[in-house]
């Protein structure tokens, strides 16, 4: 286990940087017990369908249309009971660094509203959020709510206005992140002097490709996730364990 000493020369790097910016993935939401997709538990890694179908089905667009029953299912198990989740060491540090300036925008691939509920500066959710919940016809907003009081219902929220599915505003397979967010996020990693990425994997496309801005434009890459990334020969500093990063960090920029 890395002592205190080691994360030393990593905080001083990002203390002495002039913009630092943020990408978080599943693993800094594991230390407030919702499970991550691609960890060695992770809901991929489980073995056997769930519901009757194969796990990487209840995120694509076109199956929700289809079997959009099936989907609250999994809503109503899985993905509801994060919005009852409080933030971690993780998204608290992260707050008080936006809060002191030592960092920038905190981009995420979570859905789980962790880092806003920590209110520290901006967030852009990169796959969406649970936050928030639409008619994918007309467009209509719903609240959140109700979709969750209908999926514990067992019953499937549909608009008042059209009949339209309703559907939480998180980017499921088959489907377009926002392209203005997107931009946004190549943009930070492109200029900022560190690219710091907790809890991610670097799998899923087009997020995973953001170290490789930061790397051409020669800007320092560091990495905290349990599991390997394809990006770890390419970090100025790599580390395993995120609780231990964030409290030492929290200790580093914030202890009297």
């Amino acid at each position: 286990m890395p002592s205190s000493q080691d994360f030393v020369p990593c905080f001083k790097a990002i203390e002495e940087a002039s913009r630092v910016s943020v990408l978080t993935g599943a693993g800094v939401s594991t230390l407030s017990g919702i499970q991550d997709f691609r960890g060695e538990n992770g809901f991929y890694n489980q073995k056997g369908p769930l519901y009757g179908v194969s796990r990487e089905q209840l995120f694509d667009i076109d199956f929700f249309r289809a079997r959009p029953e099936i989907f609250y299912c999994y809503a109503r198990d899985y993905l509801y009971p994060m919005l009852d989740k409080t933030p971690s060491i993780a998204h608290t540090v992260l707050a008080k660094m936006q809060k002191s300036g030592a960092v920038g925008t905190v981009y995420t691939q979570n859905i789980d509203c962790l880092h806003t509920k920590a209110r520290g500066g901006r967030v852009v959710e990169l796959h969406g959020t649970l936050r928030e919940h639409a008619c994918i016809d007309c467009g209509l907003a719903f609240e959140t709510a109700k979709a969750r009081e209908c999926a514990e219902a067992g019953s499937v929220p549909r608009c008042p206005e059209c009949s339209g599915l309703v559907k939480p505003k998180v980017v499921f397979f088959g489907e377009q992140l926002d392209q203005n967010d997107l931009n946004s996020a190549f943009r930070d990693a492109e200029i900022s002097d560190i690219l710091l990425v907790l809890g991610s994997s670097l799998t899923v496309s087009p997020v995973s490709s953001l170290p490789m801005a930061s790397r051409i434009n020669g800007r320092k890459i560091v990495i905290v996730n349990k599991q390997p990334t394809p990006f770890d020969r390419d970090a100025a500093f790599r580390f395993d364990d995120i609780a231990l990063f964030c409290g030492e960090m929290e200790r580093y920029f914030f202890s009297e």
